[in-house]
């Protein structure tokens, strides 16, 4: 075996295709029974491969700088031109955000393992990786992996690790492969959930409301305004507008609804004025503009305030975030420091890291995807020149 890839997600698979051009001879062991599961799961709801916008704009979405050489050399343009070489056409939202006409991920990743396949790349699935092999079994001591003939211990030239990060185990993701990696002495930071919900503690009154969306509220964090909308759920809040501004909410900054994001506080309090004395704060409410489920919320949190206060800057008394497990993706993994330039593991020579395996944090909204593939794309480069 000349170039393994273990993970048959997006990072893997594009890693997988640099090492074919180069002329590798690759095989991919992926634990699941098909590849791809959670970027299918990603795009039941709409595939969004990535964002148009501005350069700088879009790498401020990362953090740090760490993924800048990387997104530079695979960005925005470049993930519409390799859909469109898989034969999927793609369009942008009026948020900017890239989607394939189609939708779905299903028939991008259906193109993609056929071009893979064509490459000779060849899919093992159902081959679980339970870490480096025994002693004497080479430098590397071997990858050993669980698959349906028993257990096998095989020995790449190079090897691109592209397992995930720790949250949606069940599609694949469930960092069994921290202590493997610490062991050989490679700093992984502790996982943190990312793009998640918060737990919020109803009254009864709110039941009615589970699974409504609040939409055109602004959500203050700070000195940040983010426009976005979330949804009321048993166990709190989530969606786009909530894991839009999840980092800082996991790290203790406070939250805050602005229900009339358009209009200045002393407009709101002219205009409440100018409503009939005696009615009732919710009907007041109503004729502001709220909606039905933006009512219901200032009615939970807002009493006692004053009405133009809770339209405008109603406190929400969250709870911590929902479980690893529950996130659309984690922050913390293999540290910038423990890796080269081409991502390849300064502790375990010849190994190479790639996708949610590393450090990074980003919103959700394409880039996730955009990150997978250009650190998938690094390494695959990489390993190929190894």
């Amino acid at each position: 075996m000349d170039a393994l890839v273990i993970g048959a997600g997006p990072a893997g698979l594009m890693a997988a295709e640099e090492l074919a051009r180069a002329g590798r001879r690759v095989v991919i062991c992926e634990a699941k029974p098909s590849a791809g599961r959670k970027f299918l799961m990603a795009g039941k709801s709409g595939l969004n491969v990535t964002k148009d916008e501005e350069a700088a704009r879009f790498l401020a979405a990362y953090g740090s700088g760490w993924l800048a050489p990387m997104l530079a050399e695979f960005g925005p343009q470049a993930v519409q031109d390799w859909c469109r070489g898989l034969g999927q056409e793609v369009f942008t939202g009026s948020s900017g955000r890239v989607f394939p006409v189609a939708m779905k991920a299903s028939p991008l990743l259906r193109a993609w393992l056929a071009r893979l396949g064509g490459m000779g790349v060849e899919l093992r699935v159902r081959w679980r990786w339970e870490g480096f092999g025994g002693e004497g079994e080479g430098e590397g001591g071997g990858l050993r992996f669980l698959t349906p003939a028993g257990v096998q211990v095989l020995h790449p030239a190079v090897t691109v690790l592209a397992l995930g990060g720790a949250s949606w185990a069940r599609l694949g993701s469930d960092g069994v492969w921290v202590p493997w990696l610490r062991a050989r002495g490679v700093e992984v930071a502790a996982f943190r959930p990312a793009n998640m919900g918060f737990g919020v503690v109803w009254s009864t009154h709110m039941a009615k409301w589970f699974g409504q969306p609040v939409k055109g509220a602004a959500l203050l964090v700070g000195a940040r305004r983010e426009r976005g909308e979330f949804v009321i759920s048993a166990r709190g809040l989530e969606g786009g507008g909530i894991y839009a501004v999840s980092r800082d909410l996991r790290e203790g900054a406070a939250l805050a609804l602005d229900f009339l994001p358009d209009l200045p506080e002393a407009e709101v309090a002219a205009r409440l004025a100018r409503l009939k004395p005696g009615e009732t704060l919710a009907n007041r409410l109503r004729k502001l503009g709220l909606s039905p489920v933006a009512v219901a919320l200032v009615m939970e949190w807002g009493r006692g305030l004053p009405p133009a206060q809770a339209a405008k800057h109603l406190p929400v008394p969250l709870g911590g975030p929902r479980p690893l497990d529950e996130a659309i993706s984690v922050a913390g993994g293999v540290t910038q420091g423990a890796v080269t330039e081409g991502l390849e593991l300064k502790a375990v020579p010849r190994v190479f890291v790639c996708g949610e395996m590393l450090d990074w944090e980003a919103p959700t909204g394409g880039y996730l995807l955009t990150g997978c593939l250009a650190t998938g794309r690094r390494a695959g480069r990489a390993a190929a020149l190894a």
